[in-house]
């Protein structure tokens, strides 16, 4: 693909602001040419514009003041806007401030006549806007001279992607041109000594791939006519091309092309004689399909059985509960039966201690102490029956049953006690674990601390040995440094630092004493 003059910028046809791209907001200038002692500004608002006016008004200055934001003083021919044939204006006169000639009538020479003699300073700024980015780039060059200074103006260039003006970033710096560098440098701005880098850093920003580009804008900006425009367009809007390696590839790549639909007709060809082995084998996958989904359902069928005899027992668990609870509202019926009949019997007793008889009292004392056995032993037995029903074990009716249930629950016993005190163990085990955990846990979350702390890699112990050492000596820890802490990495070998620690550890770690 062929680059153009100047690069594709997205464009929204439908955008309700027609300046889009990039495009001149704003430009200013301060001493330069007849321009003198205020800032001028040429305000274009990112639309076209038309600067008109009489014979020497500035118009030419104005234009001269673009080309040389844009391009190197040894392309610019100075007011060939004005349709001059001589370098008439030089960039010593605009900075100057050049306005007329005088006679000397001693020498019958001339000499010219500036606004501004001795030392003096010249600021050109352009601001450039893209609307559709919401970015601004300012462009601008500083010259100045001195008493006596009979050359060209010394200069430097600037770019930075913010809108800057000449009163608020270029005044109040007197002489001290280091200082304004320093200040413009403060503010975000890239400063450049040449040319050439000026013109890559503003190209870049400004997103013109081409320098030719500025030679084509250099040509037009003060055009007065067009000899031959074939001659114009070949010279100044195409690139040099040579032809020959493009044709050699056009037949390469026909030969390619060529070469690639005979591999497309045999593989067609190909295809046609696979056809029938394709739709055996899209038979085969959809037979072997139904055998494995038959496979899955067979081998769901155990699954399935015991999901429907889970529902089974569940539900005669329910019934078996059921039963059990209108058991125990029978017991609770039979329990107010009994506390009737107790209250009966208590009345009996006093009627009959009225008649005497004591051994009867202890024979009926013998009876209810008896009473209460059979009734904890009832709900002990109730009791073992529920654990013996869930660990699926025979119901106990008879003592001979109670011997063979305990003979089997005997090594089930020894079995659960062992695992008890295994798991007791392995409790006691991973306690004295965590302690260690912990423990570790607390050095490394110390160092990570005295890490964040320090602004060095040593270890703390390293570290901590010194500090005592310094406190015994009653001296400053600065007085005793670590190799370590004098050695740096540069910040673009930064991918280095944890092989060059490891490499030098032992001489980061010895101390520097002083020879004092």
């Amino acid at each position: 693909m062929s680059t153009g003059l100047f690069s594709a910028v997205e464009l929204d046809a439908g955008a309700a602001d027609a300046r889009i791209g990039w495009r001149l907001e704003r430009l200013e200038v301060l001493n330069w040419g007849t321009f003198d002692r205020r800032v001028w500004t040429f305000e274009a608002n990112g639309h076209n514009a038309l600067l008109t006016g009489d014979i020497g008004s500035g118009k030419s200055t104005m234009v001269d003041a673009v080309t040389t934001l844009l391009m190197p003083s040894q392309k610019i021919a100075y007011n060939k806007a004005a349709g001059a044939e001589q370098r008439e204006r030089t960039l010593r006169s605009y900075v100057a401030g050049h306005y007329k000639s005088e006679q000397n009538e001693l020498t019958s020479g001339s000499r010219a006549v500036g606004l501004r003699p001795g030392n003096t300073y010249s600021v050109i700024l352009g601001v450039f806007v893209n609307r559709a980015y919401a970015s601004s780039v300012t462009l601008a060059q500083v010259f100045w001279m001195k008493e006596g200074h009979q050359g060209q103006p010394d200069r430097f260039y600037l770019t930075a992607t913010e809108e800057l003006s000449i009163a608020a970033d270029f005044t109040e710096f007197g002489t001290d041109v280091a200082g304004l560098k320093r200040r413009l440098r403060e503010r975000g701005a890239r400063l450049h000594d040449h040319f050439p880098d000026y013109g890559r850093d503003f190209r870049r920003l400004l997103g013109i791939e081409s320098e030719q580009a500025m030679d084509l804008f250099h040509q037009t900006v003060s055009m007065k006519s067009v000899g031959d425009l074939n001659d114009f367009v070949r010279q100044h809007m195409l690139e040099p091309f040579d032809a020959r390696p493009a044709i050699d590839d056009l037949i390469a790549h026909f030969e390619d092309l060529s070469a690639a639909h005979e591999a497309v007709l045999r593989a067609r060809a190909q295809l046609a004689e696979l056809a029938p082995l394709l739709q055996e084998c899209d038979e085969f996958a959809g037979i072997e399909a139904q055998i494995t989904a038959m496979t899955a359902q067979r081998d769901g069928l155990a699954r399935h059985a015991a999901r429907m005899k889970v529902g089974l027992l569940e539900a005669s668990i329910s019934d078996l509960n059921s039963a059990i609870e209108a058991r125990r509202r029978t017991l609770s019926d039979v329990d107010a039966q009994i506390v009737t009949l107790d209250s009966d019997r208590q009345r009996l007793e006093v009627q009959r201690a009225g008649f005497g008889g004591d051994r009867i009292r202890e024979i009926e004392q013998a009876i209810a102490e008896a009473d209460l056995q059979r009734v904890a032993r009832r709900a002990r037995f109730e009791q073992a029956a529920d654990l013996l029903t869930r660990a699926e074990l025979p119901a106990v009716a008879t003592a001979e049953q109670f011997d063979d249930v305990r003979a089997l629950l005997a090594p089930a016993l020894v079995r659960v006690s062992e695992e008890l005190a295994e798991t007791e163990n392995r409790i006691q085990e991973l306690a004295v674990e965590r302690g260690g955990v912990a423990d570790e846990s607390r050095e490394v979350n110390e160092e990570l601390l005295s890490l964040q702390s320090r602004g060095s890699n040593l270890p703390r112990q390293s570290l901590d040995v010194r500090s005592r050492m310094c406190d015994e000596l009653q001296i400053s820890e600065d007085e005793l440094p670590f190799a370590g802490e004098l050695l740096q990495v540069r910040h673009e070998d930064r991918a280095w630092e944890g092989v060059a620690e490891r490499v030098l550890r032992s001489l980061g770690l010895s101390l520097l004493v002083p020879q004092e």
